[in-house]
């Protein structure tokens, strides 16, 4: 048993190390990317980081509903997505030079709104105790609508560069080596994250902790890290295009894609036993995805102090489900 938790300590502080490099690579690669597409940040990183970010969450699910668990999926979804909204951001933000996020683009605008009324679907759909398959089909709808507006028309994601290009034949070598450099990071930042949700998954059945507890808390956290990490090396070079696009792309992604797929698979029942974990963090999910709206409608940006209270409202949100699992 010794020998398993020194494994554990290991494996966690080598996946805290991979996550800052592969961090750095990804973010180098995702920018240069976008450049040669003449893409937006934002909808690079929503289709590409987001989408990698969520491969952890996807297989998690899958596996706890194969299990009939798949309620340590929604937790894991419900968890990170509360994470996102608020740690993640003010982290980012407080990380930024300028101590804010701009939001000032109509396409950032709506999209928060999407984002929003996206995470907070899932709370009203189980509301009666269950996300049935044909809820999951109603989170699949909502996600091709999202997507079918973000592309209905190019001048929301496309954007002009000025500065100089290399020769066309240079351009696109350099644009496959830095799409492979950018998987190789992606690749990394999911293997980085799901080793730190293995140590911490291992330390807390070590402790006998709730498997819906580990769902919210251990493994949201774990799976959200990729993001999170990314969103603070992308606030240090004043990236806040890429910041909200991976963090609402994360948002949409894991809640209409992931939970979509487990519910068809096994629908997600929420049990008596794990009612009061359920009902704080649906709480919380509410709250966050309305503040993260607010915020980002007043004076369109993200300030400090609106970070400092995100903060806040995220431990207020880690105790309570300490809390209610130590009842």
């Amino acid at each position: 048993m010794p020998f398993l938790y020194f494994l554990n300590i290991l494996i966690f502080i080598f996946s805290a190390v991979l996550l800052y490099f592969s961090g750095k690579w990804t973010i180098k690669g995702l920018i240069r990317i976008a450049r040669f597409l003449n893409w937006r940040e934002f909808v690079v990183a929503f289709f590409i980081m987001a989408f990698a970010a969520s491969l952890p969450n996807l297989f998690v699910g899958i596996f706890s509903a194969l299990r009939n668990v798949s309620q340590l999926s929604f937790g894991d979804v419900v968890g990170g997505n509360v994470l996102d909204l608020t740690l993640a951001v003010a982290l980012a933000v407080l990380f930024a030079p300028k101590k804010h996020i701009a939001a000032k683009s109509r396409l950032v605008q709506k999209s928060a709104l999407f984002t929003a009324l996206i995470a907070i679907l899932p709370a009203l759909l189980i509301i009666d105790g269950v996300l049935s398959r044909g809820d999951g089909v109603v989170l699949f709808i909502f996600f091709f609508i999202y997507v079918f507006w973000l592309f209905s028309k190019e001048d929301r994601f496309s954007k002009v560069y000025n500065e100089s290009h290399l020769s066309p034949l240079k351009d696109l070598s350099a644009f496959l080596q830095d799409l492979g450099k950018l998987i190789l990071g992606v690749v990394f930042l999911v293997l980085a994250g799901n080793g730190i949700v293995v140590s911490a998954k291992f330390f807390a059945q070590s402790f006998q902790v709730s498997p819906v507890f580990i769902g919210i808390l251990i493994i949201g956290l774990g799976n959200a890290l990729p993001e999170t990490y990314f969103s603070i090396i992308s606030a240090r070079k004043g990236q806040s295009w890429m910041i909200l696009g991976n963090l609402m792309g994360s948002v949409i992604a894991t809640t209409c894609l992931v939970l979509g797929v487990v519910s068809l698979i096994c629908p997600i029942k929420i049990t008596a036993a794990d009612a009061d974990l359920f009902f704080v963090a649906r709480f919380f999910l509410v709250l966050s995805a309305l503040f993260f709206f607010f915020f980002i409608r007043t004076d369109k940006d993200i300030s400090k102090k609106e970070a400092l209270f995100l903060l806040f409202l995220y431990f207020a949100f880690l105790f309570s489900e300490i809390f209610c699992q130590l009842r």
